[in-house]
């Protein structure tokens, strides 16, 4: 059987996929910041906190990267509001897509303050500083330097999962694109522009992070 394929269809509409892609970049980014917030301060909770605060973050990380997305989304956007806690689709999504990345972020950050030399930390405590200033000051920006590619990689499997945020109606381009080709039947096409939107979203952001990395630490530090 010969297919032929109806692109115009597809762009008739375009402007509806780009706004989806719009939101997805919008959640994607907020997630990233937020996310990498909760990282930075559950990679220093969990080095140098209190034992039980400790647990309390390895318990967290455990639990959102051993359980899938799907089900966490599930939980904030159905099961909290049974709790008073009401999101719409949007700050649902967002919300999982923050906890979803700092829980893996928290780990890759650790494993960057971990690298950075024992000396430099006993330099800082002969000084006088506070652990919180040795882990400001000393440990953070070379830590963040050593991990900077595995958070990059991080971040784009985020942007690549929050396809999976259309199942509570968050209108980003999967659900857009899931919306048309029920409209217009046209499923091969509406999905290779999705899949190219995608392709073309995940290459821009990695070219910025190249960017980013050598204007704060190669130049930066030159």
């Amino acid at each position: 059987m010969t297919y032929v394929f109806q692109f115009g269809i597809v762009f008739d509409h375009i402007d509806r996929m780009l706004l989806g892609a719009w939101l997805t970049i919008r959640l994607s980014a907020m997630a990233l910041v937020l996310g990498l917030m909760v990282a930075v301060i559950c990679a220093y909770l969990r080095t140098a906190g209190p034992r039980p605060v400790r647990w309390l973050i390895a318990a967290y990380v455990e639990l959102f990267r051993n359980t899938p997305f799907l089900v966490q989304l599930y939980i904030v956007f159905f099961a909290l509001p049974q709790a008073g806690i009401r999101f719409d689709a949007n700050e649902a999504a967002l919300a999982a897509m923050v906890v979803n990345f700092g829980a893996y972020a928290t780990e890759i950050v650790r494993a960057g303050v971990q690298s950075v030399p024992v000396g430099q930390i006993e330099t800082g405590l002969a000084l006088g500083l506070k652990r919180l200033h040795i882990y400001r000051l000393i440990v953070l920006f070379p830590a963040i330097k050593a991990v900077f590619p595995a958070l990059a990689s991080q971040f784009i499997l985020l942007l690549l999962g929050s396809s999976v945020v259309s199942a509570i109606s968050a209108n980003e381009l999967t659900a857009i694109s899931n919306t048309l080709q029920s409209t217009t039947f046209r499923a091969f096409e509406v999905y290779i522009v999705a899949t190219l939107m995608y392709l073309g979203i995940a290459v821009a952001f990695r070219g910025l992070f190249a960017v980013a990395y050598w204007f704060v630490f190669v130049r930066g530090r030159e």
